[in-house]
């Protein structure tokens, strides 16, 4: 097993509206091994950007612990944590936001290496840019163009190749395919998994998008409502999920199986996400969950050991102990049909 090059622990990162708080990320832990790939996955609004946002400190956590490499990064000043920033990089969803549309491709890719000192002079910095073209298998011709000229592919290949020209050993990349079209999707995930050989580079992979989880993600945490609620090997999740929310996230996966389809039916989670400013008492899927029943609604699960992973579910209790709490006769909630 490969040593963990970032630890979390207990994120919490709260913002406020108005009189009230928004749990975006409460109490969220994650681990991501050198080389290696987690993807984060969950409905929009669950607080996966936050997490990722949380991590580099583009928005600061109100407590927990965010290790990398062994160094607390939340205990560091800003200008202690300068250094360690190159190498952690983010990759966001938008190519053509992400890029100063003033900037042609080569002081683009160049931009980081002048902040963190890398290269000798300019003329340096743009031999090194060409060569992180060629990495991403971009034509170094296309250094002189702006972003507007280039296609959506070639412009998140571009901030790739920005990201990879300070020698990130981790890679954040936030739905960083979900606004590309399928066959460039399956482009850049090809690249990205060849990077992470070549390299040995960590990703933490934030999407909604189950078959690119699938197809790239060693280990998977799915988050609801900012807390973490099932963790594993990707394989195992989608073999045999624990939570029910897990379950939920599955069966809305459209499938020519009409045995699965009819699984699916009885796994949909009823309703909307409640907001963050409120969540539920207890189980904060209780209210959607067709498994639940009267203690969901009172006491909050912890994250239990399973298998290779954990679940934060009373079902995922050893037996004696569930089996013991549980009281079918009682819904949690009256919830609609």
């Amino acid at each position: 097993m490969s040593p963990r090059l970032l630890e979390v622990e207990g994120l919490r990162t709260w913002f406020r509206a108005g009189r009230e708080w928004v749990r975006a990320v409460d109490c969220v832990d994650l681990a991501i091994e050198a080389g290696r790939t987690l993807a984060l996955v969950g409905e929009s609004g669950c607080g996966k950007t936050t997490v990722g946002r949380s991590i580099l400190r583009l928005v600061e956590p109100r407590a927990g612990s965010v290790r990398f490499d062994g160094v607390d990064l939340l205990a560091l000043s800003r200008a202690e944590l300068r250094p360690l920033r190159r190498q952690m990089q983010i990759v966001f969803q938008d190519p053509l936001a992400s890029l100063d549309p003033r900037l042609r491709v080569r002081e683009a890719v160049a931009e980081g290496m002048a902040a963190f000192g890398i290269g000798a002079d300019a003329a340096e910095r743009a031999e090194r840019a060409a060569a992180e073209l060629l990495r991403v298998r971009l034509d170094p011709s296309l250094l002189e163009r702006y972003p507007h000229e280039l296609s959506g592919g070639q412009r998140q290949r571009v901030c790739i190749a920005r990201a990879l020209a300070v020698a990130p050993r981790l890679l954040i990349c936030d739905e960083s395919v979900s606004a590309l079209d399928v066959s460039i999707q399956a482009q850049i995930l090809n690249l990205l998994r060849d990077l992470q050989e070549e390299l040995a580079l960590a990703y933490l992979f934030i999407t909604h998008d189950l078959g690119v989880v699938q197809r790239l993600a060693d280990r998977v945490a799915v988050m609801y409502l900012g807390q973490i609620v099932e963790e594993g090997a990707t394989e195992r999740v989608f073999a045999a999920p624990e939570h029910p929310y897990t379950r939920a996230l599955l069966a809305a996966v459209p499938s020519l199986d009409p045995a699965r389809s009819r699984r699916a039916t009885a796994s949909v989670a009823r309703g909307d996400m409640p907001s963050p400013t409120r969540p539920p008492s207890g189980c904060r899927f209780h209210t959607r969950c067709p498994q639940a029943f009267a203690r969901c609604a009172d006491e909050a699960p912890s994250l239990v050991a399973v298998g290779d992973g954990a679940s934060r579910c009373f079902l995922s209790e050893p037996s004696s102990a569930r089996d013991s709490a549980l009281d079918f006769g009682q819904p949690a909630v009256d919830t609609p049909e």
